[in-house]
């Protein structure tokens, strides 16, 4: 290495001072989102893969469990196993995403609690399990309001039209970009609410949704466009 003083027609060039104090940016790990649902979520989680993948390329994954698969929440673990398996060494993070009221209460608590219990016994992989109760509509509500009661999923609708100033239907394929700008909005009223259940199963906690995980584990890949 030279140890030349650096020469005075070179201190103020702006390129050599952005070199030095320029901040990298650590790539994401892997990370794979296995959905229930075949509209609604597809589509949304669509949006944070393509925000991301656009500067990381093929850093999120999205599969959906199959056309009418929908039996139990664990058929929804057990096909993110398999894809786990088959490319080994890939995913650091398998996110499940999963509504309440498409599921007994056993097979929606149990499913919480085997992504817990998978986690801790494997070091490479962690698995999340992003619940709500009563559905995902309910996160997209918080995005605009501190709601803790609960709703029927039809009466989400009417309420969201409200707040988003057009019709919102399940099949959108905007949700994501018109909910991004609100998502730090959204992270802090979804963690405001589940500290109320002091640890209940998830079926208990009406109403309540744990997506905001996956957005706060991924906020500043996303940060650009946010207007909090």
């Amino acid at each position: 290495m030279s140890m030349k003083p650096e020469k005075k027609s070179d201190i103020n060039k702006k390129w050599m001072k952005d070199r030095r104090d320029r901040r990298i940016m650590v790539a994401p790990e892997y990370h794979l989102i296995v959905t229930e649902g075949q509209k609604t979520e597809p589509l949304y989680f669509q949006g944070l893969k393509n925000d991301i993948n656009q500067k990381y390329r093929g850093r999120i994954s999205i599969e959906i469990n199959g056309i009418g698969q929908g039996s139990n929440t664990l058929t929804l673990l057990e096909r993110a196993q398999q894809l786990v398996s088959a490319e080994p060494d890939k995913y650091k993070h398998v996110w499940l995403v999963y509504d309440k009221d498409d599921f007994p209460k056993d097979d929606f608590d149990n499913t919480y609690f085997k992504c817990e219990s998978l986690s801790k016994a494997n070091n490479s992989v962690t698995y999340h399990a992003l619940w709500s109760n009563e559905c995902i509509e309910y996160w997209f509500l918080l995005h605009y309001k501190h709601l803790d009661s609960a709703l029927r999923r039809t009466e989400y609708y009417p309420k969201l039209s409200e707040c988003l100033d057009s019709k919102y239907e399940k099949n959108r394929d905007d949700i994501y970009n018109l909910l991004k700008p609100r998502i730090s909005t959204a992270i802090e009223n979804a963690k405001s609410i589940l500290s109320n259940y002091n640890g209940l199963p998830p079926s208990q906690c009406t109403p309540g949704t744990t997506v905001f995980e996956i957005f706060e584990k991924l906020q500043n890949y996303i940060v650009q466009g946010l207007t909090e």
